[in-house]
C-alpha cells in the first residue's frame, strides 16, 4: 500500500507539471461594465480564448471583481480589461490590483477600458488616457508609426478600417504611441495631427499596453487585427523575458 501511495503521489505531481507546462503563460480575462455595455465583449472573449489555444497560453474569464485580490492576480502573466465601463473595481480591489502592477504584473486595455475608473486617477495614468467622446463609426485611416513593436510589427504604414474612434483626454505624456488616426480621413476627431490609437509603456514596475480597436464584432474576425491583439497581449504578459 505504501508503494502504491507513493507511486500515486508521484502520478500526481507529474501530471500536474505537464498540465503546467503546457502553457507558455496565463492572462485573466476581465469585462466588467457599470455603463455602457458593448456587444462586442462574448466575441471579444472568445477570441482571446482561440488565441491562446494558438499560441500556447492559458486564458480565464470573469467579471466578477471579487477575483481582484493579489494571491489570485499573481497567477497571471497579464490582465486584461476588455471594454470595461464605469466603476468596475472597490477601493480594496483597485489596491490588490495596484500592488499586482508594482510586482511586476502586466495590463492590457481594450477600446473602452479607457471608459472606466474615471474617479481612480492612477488607473487613467496605467492605461494611458480617458476616453472623452466619439463621432459614429466610419472608416479612417490609421497610421502605424511605429512597426519595431510585436503588435504591429505586421501592419501596413497606413491600415485602413472601419471601427469607433475615440476622442481622448489626459493622455499620460509618457506613453510610447504605436497608432495615431490621421483625422483629415474622417468627421468627428478631436484631438488634432497627434491622436493616438494604440500605445504602451512600462509603469510603476508593471507593464501597460492599450489599443483603442475593437469595438466592432467584425474586428475580431480580422487577421490583421487578432494579429495586433495578440502581440498586445504578449507585451503586457513579458513572455520574452520568460
Amino acid at each position: 500500500m505504501k508503494k502504491f501511495t507513493t507511486f500515486l503521489a508521484f502520478l500526481l505531481l507529474v501530471t500536474a507539471i505537464s498540465v503546467s507546462a503546457k502553457h507558455k503563460y496565463r492572462v485573466l480575462v476581465f469585462s466588467k461594465t457599470k455603463g455602457f455595455r458593448h456587444d462586442c465583449i462574448p466575441v471579444a472573449k472568445a477570441a482571446i480564448m482561440k488565441l491562446g489555444q494558438e499560441n500556447n497560453f492559458a486564458v480565464d474569464t470573469t467579471e466578477d471583481a471579487s477575483v481582484f485580490t493579489y494571491e489570485n492576480l499573481k497567477k497571471y502573466d497579464a490582465v486584461i480589461f476588455s471594454s470595461t465601463t464605469g466603476d468596475v473595481l472597490d477601493s480594496a480591489q483597485q489596491e490588490a490590483f495596484t500592488k499586482y502592477i508594482h510586482k511586476g504584473g502586466g495590463y492590457m486595455g481594450i477600446h473602452a477600458a479607457t471608459d472606466t475608473e474615471y474617479d481612480w486617477p492612477w488607473y487613467g495614468k496605467l492605461a494611458g488616457a480617458y476616453f472623452t467622446s466619439h463621432p459614429k463609426q466610419q472608416v479612417a485611416t490609421l497610421h502605424v508609426v511605429d512597426k519595431s513593436n510585436i503588435a504591429t510589427k505586421h501592419l501596413p504604414d497606413n491600415w485602413s478600417r472601419k471601427d469607433e474612434w475615440y476622442n481622448f483626454k489626459d493622455i499620460n505624456p509618457d506613453i510610447h504611441v504605436l497608432i495615431k488616426i490621421d483625422e483629415s480621413t474622417y468627421e468627428g476627431g478631436k484631438n488634432g495631427d497627434n491622436h493616438p490609437m494604440a500605445w504602451y509603456h512600462d509603469f510603476e514596475g508593471g507593464r501597460a499596453f492599450y489599443t483603442e480597436l475593437g469595438h466592432t464584432k467584425e474586428s475580431y474576425d480580422d487577421p490583421a487585427y487578432l494579429q495586433h491583439l495578440l502581440g498586445g497581449i504578449q507585451y503586457a504578459a513579458n513572455i520574452k523575458s520568460k
